[in-house]
């Protein structure tokens, strides 16, 4: 399929060491998602183990949320896209520790794996601590935006949920204006606590616990596909 160039930013950084770099090649195509591939019907075929349902993080980091997971459920198939090479790597690493074979990755635009994926598959999608874009001119380049809102909303099965986690509170008000402008998504927060306390079993990633000793304050948001 035809791949969009909508990445921004360094996809590498510093080498890897040399037990990643072997394991990116020994491991990770066996983790892929293979695009030029048409989906398995019924998805849940994608995994090599028996899985119930099917969900997405976009932008996992370092995995930590992804693996831990998928660890605690592996009755569900996780699939994790994330284009930098160390965080992927990272994930990769931790999948093969544990042995887990209920995660699939994708190292590209998440637009492009939403766009691949059948309608009605995915139980959740989640994007913690996205890159926050706050200059104006960038603001075009972040993921919150209607055409992949779209995405989402079409992937999603009826019930399942869209979360979203970010110290950035210009980011959170976007999401919060861009979310509740759609018919197709509900907000599911009651009380103050529903946005201001972590996801229930939320491990914490690195990223976030920079953010809370550098004073920011995160914010778990919560959608519904109706």
């Amino acid at each position: 399929m035809q791949r969009r160039s909508s990445l921004f930013g360094r996809r590498k950084g510093k080498p890897l060491s040399p037990l990643r770099a072997g394991l990116m090649e020994a491991v990770y195509p066996g983790l892929a998602v293979d695009l030029d591939v048409p989906p398995p019907e019924p998805l849940t075929d994608l995994f090599s183990v028996p899985v119930d349902t099917v969900r997405v993080e976009i932008g996992f980091g370092g995995g930590e949320h992804l693996v831990g997971a998928a660890t605690r459920e592996p009755g569900t198939g996780f699939i994790g896209v994330e284009p930098f090479v160390a965080g992927l790597a990272n994930a990769v690493t931790a999948i093969d520790d544990a042995g887990l074979r209920n995660v699939r990755l994708f190292d590209d635009d998440a637009a492009d794996l939403l766009d691949w994926l059948p309608p009605d598959s995915i139980a959740g999608v989640d994007l913690f601590y996205p890159d926050p874009w706050p200059k104006r001119r960038h603001w075009k380049r972040r993921f919150v935006k209607p055409e992949n809102l779209d995405r989402v909303a079409r992937v999603l099965i009826h019930g399942g949920r869209f979360r979203f986690a970010s110290d950035s509170s210009a980011y959170v008000t976007w999401t919060l204006r861009h979310l509740r402008a759609r018919s197709d998504f509900v907000w599911l927060a009651e009380t103050a606590d529903d946005w201001r306390l972590p996801y229930a079993d939320w491990p914490g990633t690195r990223y976030e616990a920079k953010a809370i000793a550098a004073g920011r304050v995160p914010t778990y948001l919560t959608f519904e596909r109706r």
